[in-house]
């Protein structure tokens, strides 16, 4: 029996769906997810595993205009996960209308050296007709090698697109170990859980302008993991709305996060959160770098 393997990018607009699909997919949580576009902000690799091969899912930045410093990064690391790839996983949403910023997005994505093909996700929130329309409509943007219909939430059209995928993928070794889920390493995998609760917590400008650092890992009595994490804000005024009143905001967002992170690694947790003033760093190389926003390449 011939082994295949390869590495398939998941490339679109913000928005569309693709850390949920990337989870779905794998049927394990690697990327954290929210309403909120741009909650994607480095290159994820996910590992799915058969008998017959492996498939690394790269969950990327959405393709989108930046205003940042760090939205500038994202952009890099999303046009850079289109290279030396077997395969681009074009996501788009069956809930929205394709517009300039969408064909902008696909014109770049049909420049990948690599075969593309067009995901439509989220096609549970449209009619069938609807859906059509959409599939067409998006079709019309590029040329793609196959069309695929899913819905990440549903669950539906998964396993034909993770026979798709795999059908795509050539002869080659084992890029990772058996069992093996994701590259990320621990803390930056915790650092991401917390950052996903200050998502859905707050809101405004308030997620976009913080970051989550793991400084601390250590085995503590009774099988305890003592995890010390800062976030990282670009003012003062921005500290006192993630702490919140009499600290109310920080507990919740500790308390959601503990949950999330024992899920996760399956032991129990001391999660202690600081909350700490990084002035601009959206807008500054250095402070940019020192909190992990660093280019990446496989």
């Amino acid at each position: 029996m011939s082994y295949r393997s390869g590495f398939a990018v998941l490339a679109g607009r913000p928005n569309v769906g693709k850390s949920t699909l990337l989870n779905a997919l794998l049927g394990r949580k690697v990327a954290i997810v929210s309403a909120k576009p741009q909650t994607t902000r480095n290159r994820i690799a996910g590992v799915l595993h058969r008998p017959d091969g492996q498939v690394v899912f790269l969950d990327t930045p959405g393709l989108h205009r930046p205003q940042s410093r760090l939205g500038e990064y994202m952009e890099r690391v999303a046009e850079g996960a289109l290279q030396g790839v077997e395969l681009v996983l074009h996501v788009v949403a069956a809930d929205r209308e394709p517009g300039e910023a969408e064909r902008k997005a696909a014109e770049r994505i049909a420049r990948a050296e690599a075969p593309v093909h067009l995901v439509v996700n989220k096609i549970d929130l449209v009619d069938g007709a609807t859906l059509q329309a959409r599939e067409e409509a998006y079709r019309g943007l590029a040329s793609y090698a196959r069309t695929w219909r899913v819905s990440a939430l549903a669950g539906t059209g998964l396993a034909e697109l993770r026979d798709g995928v795999f059908e795509a993928m050539p002869e080659g070794p084992a890029y990772f170990p058996e069992g093996t889920l994701t590259d990320q390493p621990e803390e930056r995998v915790m650092a991401e859980l917390i950052r996903e609760q200050v998502f859905e917590l707050t809101r405004e400008e308030i997620p976009y302008a913080t970051a989550v650092t793991v400084e601390q890992l250590e085995p503590r009595p009774q099988g305890r993991l003592y995890v010390g994490a800062t976030i990282w804000v670009e003012r003062e005024s921005q500290k006192g709305i993630v702490i919140g009143q009499g600290g109310r905001m920080l507990r919740e967002i500790g308390t959601r996060s503990r949950r999330e992170i024992e899920a996760l690694f399956g032991s129990p947790i001391y999660l202690d959160l600081y909350v700490k003033v990084k002035e601009d760093w959206r807008d500054h190389p250095g402070r940019l770098r020192s909190l992990g926003y660093v280019d990446e390449r496989r």
